[in-house]
């Protein structure tokens, strides 16, 4: 049912409901319990259209008219003129074309106001994509209703769009039956319309439930003995649901967890500028979730209505200066999506922290693949290949970003990245130091002793690895590039050699963050070693393998010792976000020695390249 929703008597209820008193709707609120007493298995779900599987379109009305400066029930008032023999019946039934509707239509209209109406206008909206979308909890309890086994059905009082289709802005693969009234010629509560959806499903009444948010609707059903639920929310209509049939039907958030008390956000708050952002589409109870990967600023799984967003902040407390920059990142990923970077696509840049606590920014959900350990466990040797592969071509992609067109050629200095690097994680490491590391002092000394010469510039992930990636469920693609924020303008190979770093950890790495391959035989796994893994990428870029690798190996050590150190300085007072604070004091200095290793590799190579002094 999509206009009929419109309707709160037996036929035209929806109308009288906004004006009847209170103690008249106490009929309504009773139909919730006109449901069936018998007993047996269900083997079907049928489901209303509007107000169950996709919104209700009086609010549509009720906005619409704001925004047009309409007087408010307007178009109610218009749909119930003429009751069965109305414009809006008649549509219904398929009796009547869309032209001589919104003729006759927009003429009620008209003549209820005394001035013009343009019901096209309205017409548009209600049957456009922005507001004619499924919500994300009826999709995933359809999804996981077919996978049980049982038949879902649409019985829906629709119409005939301009082009001559029905209009049903859902996939008709997700239903075994489609009833719709302009079909058939009849409308709910029509008992033979239930009849006639039953009949297609080979059912009887008692091994169905019907979704419904009209209770003339959901009565008639009943007394055909289907089980009925009154759909007022789609997410407890989906809990009812789930009780009578046994099993969940929401999907879990992969990496999700509940908020804990030290990252909580202020509800209300956020829900109210949600609301103000989203508009029309943004009803319904807010769900906040907590993703427990990446451990830098607290990132929140978000869905208001049918929206499903990721929410992304600064930590509480005193930061280190110039770091969890979500407003560079919120622009870096704007700026990149453009340039055909896979990104995920961002909504809105808040500064304000009186909203949340901290500056935040919102982007959409993608469902996707995060693959936390660098083996690949579970996957066959061609498979895991190939996500290396793609790896490797996404970041040659992010490292032919034309600066220029992608306005980005001031996001960051022009020179001495290296040296510019070395002076931030310094300070970064001075301000978290938990006392003196002999290994990292050496570092502080040696590196900026033996700083490369840059040979191109260009935009740089920063953290850019495995488990920062998000990869379509059935293939081998990347669909996004998560974690910004420590992005800029610099040396690609930083980031070529950041990317290798769990090549040389042990899969016993004893930190939450990363998991290593250095004890796995890749041969055997399909994995490319470091070494191929580099080849793959300087020859996609059509540049010679550089020879002063180990010193950027040393550099990105030593730049994941000085994360690990600051990720455990906050875990202490409880600010980081990590799932588990029991961070390990000890990685700062194992990571250390393992950048100090490669800086005595890269020592060895030099002096083994000097030319060799006359003594005359």
């Amino acid at each position: 049912m999509y206009m009929r929703q419109l309707f709160r008597s037996s036929h035209l209820q929806w109308a009288r409901r906004a004006t009847f008193p209170k103690h008249s709707q106490g009929r309504l609120q009773r139909a919730r319990r006109w449901t069936h007493s018998g007993g047996g298995t269900y083997r079907a779900v049928i489901f209303d259209m509007s107000g169950v599987l996709i919104p209700s379109p009086g609010r549509v009305a009720a906005e619409w008219e704001l925004q047009n400066h309409i007087p408010p029930g307007t178009i109610r008032k218009a749909w119930i003129s003429g009751g069965e023999n109305g414009p809006w019946m008649k549509l219904m039934r398929g009796e009547i074309t869309t032209e001589d509707f919104l003729q006759e239509f927009g003429r009620l209209c008209s003549e209820i106001v005394k001035t013009s109406v343009p019901v096209g206008s309205f017409f548009s909206l209600l049957t456009s994509d922005q507001v004619a979308k499924q919500f994300p909890v009826m999709t995933e309890a359809i999804t996981q209703i077919r996978a049980k086994g049982l038949r879902t059905a649409v019985l829906s009082n629709n119409f005939y769009l301009p082009n001559g289709k029905s209009f049903l802005p859902l996939d008709r693969k997700q239903f075994d039956v489609v009833v719709e009234s302009c079909l058939e010629g009849v409308c709910k509560p029509d008992p033979r319309i239930y009849k006639l959806c039953l009949e297609r499903l080979g059912l009887q009444p008692s091994e169905s439930i019907f979704l419904d948010d009209l209770g003339p609707n959901l009565k008639a059903a009943a007394s055909l003995g289907i089980r009925t639920i009154q759909v007022n929310d789609p997410e407890t209509a989906v809990k009812e649901l789930e009780t009578l049939l046994g099993f969940t039907m929401r999907m879990v958030i992969p990496n999700t967890g509940p908020v804990r008390e030290t990252v909580e956000i202020p509800r209300d708050s956020l829900e109210k500028y949600l609301k103000d952002l989203l508009g029309t589409q943004s009803t319904g109870p807010l769900e906040l979730l907590r993703f427990d990967h990446g451990q830098s600023s607290p990132t929140y799984y978000v869905r208001l209505g049918n929206h499903q967003l990721v929410l992304k902040r600064k930590p509480l407390g005193t930061l280190v200066p110039s770091t969890h920059a979500v407003e560079r990142e919120f622009r870096i990923m704007k700026a990149l999506a453009n340039a055909g970077v896979p990104v995920p696509k961002v909504l809105d840049l808040c500064e304000d922290s009186r909203i949340i606590g901290t500056p935040f920014y919102l982007m959409e959900y993608c469902p996707g693949l995060i693959y936390r350990d660098p083996s690949l466990p579970g996957l066959e040797p061609s498979q895991r290949r190939a996500i290396y592969i793609a790896m490797n071509r996404v970041l040659c992609k992010i490292h032919s970003v034309d600066l220029k067109a992608a306005g980005l050629e001031d996001y960051g200095k022009h020179e001495d990245y290296i040296l510019q690097q070395m002076q931030t994680w310094i300070k970064q490491y001075r301000a978290s130091e938990p006392g003196t590391i002999p290994a990292m002092e050496r570092l502080i000394q040696w590196l900026p002793r033996h700083l490369p010469k840059q040979q191109k510039m260009t935009v740089v992930h920063g953290n850019f690895r495995l488990d920062n990636l998000l990869f379509h469920p059935e293939k081998t693609e990347v669909l996004a590039v998560l974690d910004w924020e420590l992005s800029t303008l610099g040396d690609p190979l930083a980031d070529a050699a950041f990317s290798c770093l769990t090549h040389y950890l042990p899969s016993s790495f004893p930190g939450s963050l990363l998991r290593g391959l250095r004890d796995c035989d890749l041969t055997q796994l399909g994995i490319p070693t470091a070494e191929e893994y580099l080849r793959m990428y300087c020859c996609h870029l059509e540049i010679p393998p550089p020879e002063n690798w180990n010193f950027y190996m040393a550099l990105s050590f030593f730049r994941m010792a000085i994360i690990l150190q600051g990720v455990h300085k906050r875990s202490l007072p409880g600010q980081a976000g990590l799932a588990a604070t029991e961070q390990n004091e000890k990685l700062t200095e194992y990571v250390s020695n393992l950048a100090w290793d490669f800086a005595v590799k890269e020592g060895f190579r030099v002096f083994k390249e000097m030319p060799p002094q006359n003594h005359y």
